[in-house]
This record gives structure tokens, C-alpha cells and sequence, in this order.
């Protein structure tokens, strides 16, 4: 353990998130005094959790992929991850419906039983199936990875990499790569979708995205008992474990900076908290602008400014009944999906058809809801605040849209008259309660010319001792992206501080 005169070297965390937490405790392996401080009265930002007359609801991410990267960062402080929370594979993943044509598509892990699944739509896609998952594999393994788990410092890192992207036909639009595999149109959909999970228009962010299709395949789709939030309660359990802090309605006003260096930060009401390292798990934007206070921005954001990727608008729904057609996982998709898509993400304005992601946890865990009840959480993407959308007006008639199209388009009968206790979160609720730059659920959007070099890196370009991690900083959204930046920017930490791995 390196050290000062007076004790380890002491590091603050700015948010909770799985970023921060993580961070945190690879600060703390590496025998950092660590305190990590979080605006909500709980920990987890993101990944928080909301419980109400028996019924408990995740309110962000839903389900764990590449689980092995948990497994090493819990080892690193002596733990098993596996031990720690209770980890149940799904199968299948997720249907996707369209209930317009009556088509349904449930996605196995299982390639031949995949196979099967594909070969009712098109015999044509399902033999074409292996082909499109060694190419991701490539992906995965040669770019997502490669990129993933290093510092982009400048641009030569980037350069480097593209001849890889380019033979392994990476750098084009996602939905074109799909396109050179998959000719029936649910098929292509199926397959193009996942880069939604992050924010990323599948008909604009690159094709190195095709490789969230193929780790699912290779590591499966995972589920935590009690909810993603089990795994923040491990977390923070293995940090105070190891001598850290974490501290919650802990509201950082202000990153101080003496002479060009981050010293600490400055808490809403005054409090001081020095430190050597502070990393920041923030919005990236609201990072600069508001706790950095006017501080300069870094290349390449003084040339193109980061555009925030769109938003959501969430249903958190108790009902006394379940549907049968609900897998834990349910994805139902409109008549016109590309257009929809280009709506929220491109065009910023509020979507003519809808198409909703379905978190049903009680499907697994009967902890989640009352006997015989459902714990539903409904997804539906939309704009960032960009679009100068109100929700405080339109939030009831947008509400009462997704329970129509549920019950009348969907299939979920009786619907309305099944809620017991009912919550929901919309653009305005990310920005106020998450701090989040236009409301954005997944911070700057992930297209090609906002990754790797340009996108925020995990060390800031102009203070030193600041460095960042979430899901707006390298390499991107989603739990594996923000835990691969967090040891990223551990590493640098540790080489800064001359802190052997």
C-alpha cells in the first residue's frame, strides 16, 4: 500500500452508481482511503430501488450480462461474487412481440435451440445465425474489449484501433451489419435492438454494438435475487468491509481546484472533504458545468459538444394479477420501429406509435410482489429534454396512452383495473433526481464519433487528479461498460499515485 506521511492516500467518489461503486472499491484494493458521497438518501443512483406495499421495482438496469467482470472485482477484495448475491440465469432472455402482425420471438441462449426459434420466421436467417455470431464474437473480443479496458489519452489509441473496425466491418451502422446476415424484417429487428439498452439509434451507432447480441450468447442473461439492487447493498458491503466510506444525502456542490489540480470537493451545505484523487460518477456535462464551475472545456468537447442520447418515460405498476403472455423480460414493438426510433433519437420529438420494454421480476423472484401479483416495470424511450417536452402536463395523457396500448394492443386485459400501487419517472425525475444533463437515462449518445478519444475520458484533460467513470464517460452506458471505465480509470489512478497493481 503506497502511502503519505499521515496515512493512505485519500480518494472521493462523486455518486453511487455502479461506476462509482466500483471505482471505489478498486480504490480501496489498492489501499486508498476511500469515501464515496451520494446526493440521494440512498446509494445506488441509477441503479436504485423503490419498494411499496409489498411490491419492489429496480428502477435502472434489469439484468446482468459478463458476469465474470463482477467475479473480478469482488476478488479483488477477497470476496466471491457468486457468495454475495444470489445469481439465477434466465432462459429464454426475453420475448419480443409485435402484437400488429401476432408475431413472437422468444430469444434463447441455446444457438441450435435459437435456431428453431429463427427457422419458424426464416429458414434463411436461422442458418444465416452462427455466421452473425462469430462476426460479433470478433467484435467482441477485438474491439469491444480491446477498447473497453484502455485509457484513450489521445487520439493515437483511436487511430490505431480503426484498421481492426474496419476489417472486422465494425465501423458501419449497426443496422447495416445486421442487414448482410438477416433478410425477415423481425428477425433484423430482433437482432438490431440491443444497442437501445444504451441509449444508441441502431441505424446510427457503429456496428461494434453487434457484440451485446453476442455476449449474451457466450456469458447468458442473469438475474439477482431481491433485485439488481442486490448487488449494490454487496458492493457497498465489500467497500465498508474493506474500510471505506460510503456516505448518502451527501450533495457535492463543487470539485475544488488549487493550481490546476482537483484537491477535494465542497458539499451543499459547506463541508469540505479534501482528497488527493477524485473521481466523478456524475453526468459528465453537469460534471464540468456545474461542479467544475466554469472550469475549461477538454478536447474534443471544445470541437463538437457531447449530444445527449434520449431518455425514458417509466410506469412502476403493483397489480393484483399476472399475464401469461409477460415473460420477466418482455420487449413489444410497434407497427413502424424505425420511425419510432428516429423520433427519439434523431428527430427529438414525441413518438407517433410506441414500442415498450416490460420488466416483469416477479416472473423470477416471487419476493418482488404479493401472491399472485406482478411487479411491472414499463419502459417507454423518448426524447431528452431537448425537445422542450413539459411532462408535468403531458405525464397523465402519456400514461394513459402506454395502458391503452397495453391493454388494447398488447393484450394485457384488465390492465388498469389490476393496479394497486403505481409510480412513474420521466425526463424531468432523471434530471432532478439524477443530476442528468436534458434528462437524459443514458447520457451522451453512443455514436461513432462520441467513443473511445471522444467521448469523456476516464482521466480529465484539464485537471489533474479528476477523473471520471458512469455511463457518459469511456468506454459507455450499460452495467459492463461503466464496469470496464471504472477499471480503466482505477488503473490510471494507480499509475498517477505510483500505486503498484
Amino acid at each position: 500500500m503506497s502511502a503519505t506521511a499521515t496515512g493512505p492516500r485519500r480518494a472521493v467518489v462523486i455518486g453511487s452508481g455502479f461506476g462509482g461503486l466500483a471505482a471505489a472499491m478498486r480504490l480501496v484494493a489498492a489501499g486508498l482511503d476511500v469515501t464515496v458521497l451520494e446526493r440521494l438518501p440512498e446509494p445506488g443512483g441509477r441503479a436504485s430501488q423503490w419498494t411499496d406495499q409489498g411490491y419492489t421495482w429496480d428502477l435502472g438496469p434489469s439484468l446482468v450480462t459478463m458476469p465474470w467482470v463482477f467475479d473480478e472485482l469482488f476478488a479483488l477484495l477477497d470476496r466471491d461474487f457468486r457468495r454475495e448475491v444470489d445469481l439465477v440465469p434466465l432462459e429464454p432472455f426475453y420475448r419480443i412481440d409485435w402484437p400488429h402482425d401476432g408475431t413472437r420471438l422468444d430469444f434463447f441462449g441455446d444457438v441450435p435451440r435459437m435456431q428453431e426459434e429463427l427457422r419458424r420466421l426464416s429458414p434463411h436467417d436461422a442458418e444465416a445465425y452462427p455466421a452473425f455470431l462469430e462476426a460479433s464474437r470478433l467484435i467482441h473480443e477485438n474491439a469491444v474489449l480491446a477498447a473497453g479496458r484502455r485509457a484513450f489519452e489521445n487520439p493515437l489509441p483511436f487511430a490505431r484501433l480503426l484498421p481492426t473496425m474496419l476489417k472486422l466491418d465494425a465501423a458501419r451502422n449497426l443496422s447495416r451489419f445486421c442487414a448482410k446476415f438477416f433478410e425477415e424484417e423481425h428477425i433484423f429487428q430482433s437482432m438490431s435492438f440491443h444497442s437501445l439498452y444504451i441509449g444508441g439509434d441502431p441505424y446510427r451507432v457503429p456496428a461494434v454494438y453487434a457484440a451485446l447480441a453476442y455476449l449474451q450468447v457466450a456469458d447468458g442473461v442473469w438475474y439477482t435475487m431481491g433485485g439488481m439492487y442486490a448487488i449494490v447493498r454487496a458492493m457497498v458491503r465489500a467497500i465498508e468491509g474493506a474500510g471505506g466510506t460510503v456516505r448518502c444525502s451527501a450533495d457535492v456542490d463543487e470539485i475544488v481546484v488549487r493550481g490546476g489540480r482537483a484537491i477535494g470537493v465542497r458539499l451543499a451545505d459547506g463541508e469540505i472533504v479534501p482528497a488527493e484523487v477524485v473521481v466523478s460518477d456524475a453526468d459528465p456535462v453537469r460534471t464540468r458545468t456545474r461542479l467544475l464551475k466554469g472550469a475549461p472545456d477538454a478536447p474534443p468537447w471544445r470541437f463538437r459538444p457531447p449530444r445527449n442520447g434520449m431518455s425514458c418515460f417509466l410506469l412502476y405498476l403493483g397489480t393484483d394479477r399476472q399475464w401469461d403472455e409477460l415473460l420477466h423480460h418482455t420487449l413489444i414493438v410497434g407497427p413502424n420501429y424505425r420511425r419510432f426510433i428516429d423520433d427519439v433519437t434523431n428527430r427529438r420529438v414525441l413518438p407517433q406509435d410506441l414500442s415498450l420494454y416490460l420488466h416483469v421480476p416477479s416472473r423470477t423472484d416471487p419476493s418482488m410482489a404479493p401472491p399472485g401479483g406482478d411487479s411491472l416495470a414499463v419502459l417507454l424511450p423518448v426524447p431528452n429534454l431537448a425537445s422542450r417536452d413539459d411532462w408535468g402536463q403531458i405525464g397523465d395523457a402519456w400514461r394513459d396512452k402506454v395502458l391503452d396500448y397495453l391493454e388494447h394492443d398488447a393484450g394485457l386485459e384488465g390492465l388498469r383495473a389490476s393496479i394497486r400501487v403505481e409510480h412513474r419517472m420521466t425526463p424531468q425525475d432523471f434530471e432532478t433526481r439524477y443530476d442528468a444533463d436534458e434528462g437524459t437515462a443514458f447520457s451522451t449518445e453512443p455514436v461513432l464519433t462520441r467513443s473511445a478519444y471522444f467521448r469523456q475520458p476516464n482521466r480529465d484533460r484539464t485537471v489533474e487528479g479528476l477523473y471520471h467513470v458512469g455511463a457518459g464517460a469511456h468506454p459507455g452506458a450499460g452495467v459492463p461498460g461503466v464496469l470496464l471505465g471504472a477499471e480503466v480509470a482505477a488503473g490510471l489512478v494507480r499509475r498517477d499515485l505510483g500505486v503498484p497493481a
